[in-house]
């Protein structure tokens, strides 16, 4: 394993020494307010005009219904990731594209893009690699975004799901789509209008979400140890590999905001309109998630995450909070999620 560099071990150490209520619970509020106050200086994050707002959004973890294998023709697959979804690192190949990847899948002596939304589910190419059917389609397809959650089968047990990979596709919101039909107008797009007009329109619903040609693939995660008295549950894992934390725990454009980064965010509840400022990790990534100023905030498990991850669409400022003494890091390219 390799050592962090720069001054991260020992704060990495002061960290750990923080007074806290018990060994295995975080350090109490005021230590831990002081430490980072005296520890880390606030950068902030601009656009390329300089400008210094940009947009938050809010994701979490849902519980959709279903079953191992298919009960009825109105279910629809979650699928694990292919067998022929081929990755390829682009720095063996040249040097200046460290960091940006490429997916696809062999065609004779060809590479060729893998298959879009709309190719797996009509073609349906990957028979075989189902995961699990659940009874909702547009629920599979805003787990997609959220990207992992939970199922509960028929005999009561639940899964937790998550990321396992992605068909190479560019992300495209179909609130978008839903706007250029003149189905809803700019202002009224949020995942509550989006679900609700989908399901008002059965019909059409099915080529409006492949209008999205990316899709993501699933994996079963283990169930997570308790949490200690008094702590969060712990999430589904993000982009680093450890769980995700409910309202601390930020998605964010790697090639700006280094993952692991702590960052100070500045906007409004979704829900009653306060003022919502905090200090978070930055443990995730998500195909939406590109640009200076842009954020997805975690608000975890239950309806109540749910109702705050589906109104969150409000203007915000971010700081990155970095050690100080120390530059931050100048933006890098980004790799493909």
């Amino acid at each position: 394993m390799r050592t962090p560099p720069g001054p991260w071990p020992r704060l990495c150490a002061e960290f750990a020494a923080l007074p806290r209520p018990s060994p295995d619970t975080m350090p109490r509020a005021e230590a831990l307010r002081g430490w980072l106050a005296s520890r880390f200086e606030a950068w902030p994050l601009r656009d390329a005009r300089g400008g210094s707002e940009g947009l938050v959004t809010g994701y979490y973890e849902p519980l959709l219904t279903g079953s191992r294998s298919r009960e009825s023709s109105r279910q629809a697959p979650l699928y694990a990731r292919p067998g022929d979804l081929l990755t390829i690192d682009l720095a063996g190949v040249e040097p200046r594209l460290a960091g940006m990847r490429l997916r696809g899948r062999v065609q004779g002596t060809r590479v060729v893009p893998y298959h879009s939304r709309a190719d797996i589910e009509t073609a349906q190419p990957l028979g075989g690699s189902e995961l699990l059917w659940v009874d909702d389609p547009v629920d599979a397809f805003f787990l997609e975004i959220q990207g992992s959650g939970r199922v509960k089968l028929r005999d009561g047990s639940v899964l937790r799901i998550g990321y396992a990979d992605q068909n190479g596709h560019p992300y495209r919101a179909i609130g978008r789509s839903l706007v250029d039909r003149g189905a809803l107008r700019a202002d009224e797009v949020s995942a509550p209008t989006i679900r609700r007009w989908l399901r008002e329109h059965p019909g059409q619903a099915a080529e409006v979400m492949r209008t999205n040609p990316s899709m993501v693939f699933f994996r079963e995660l283990p169930t997570p140890p308790a949490a200690p008295p008094g702590e969060p549950e712990a999430g589904p894992p993000g982009s680093l590999g450890v769980p995700l934390t409910a309202q601390r725990s930020l998605a964010v454009d790697r090639s700006v905001v280094p993952l692991a980064t702590l960052v100070w965010i500045d906007t409004v509840h979704p829900v009653d309109g306060r003022p919502l400022q905090r200090a978070m990790a930055a443990q995730d990534t998500g195909g939406a998630i590109t640009g200076s100023i842009r954020a997805d905030y975690f608000w975890g498990f239950g309806p109540e995450a749910e109702r705050a991850a589906g109104e969150m669409r409000h203007r915000g400022r971010l700081w990155m909070l970095w050690p100080r003494g120390e530059a931050p890091p100048a933006p890098t390219p980004a790799p493909a999620r």
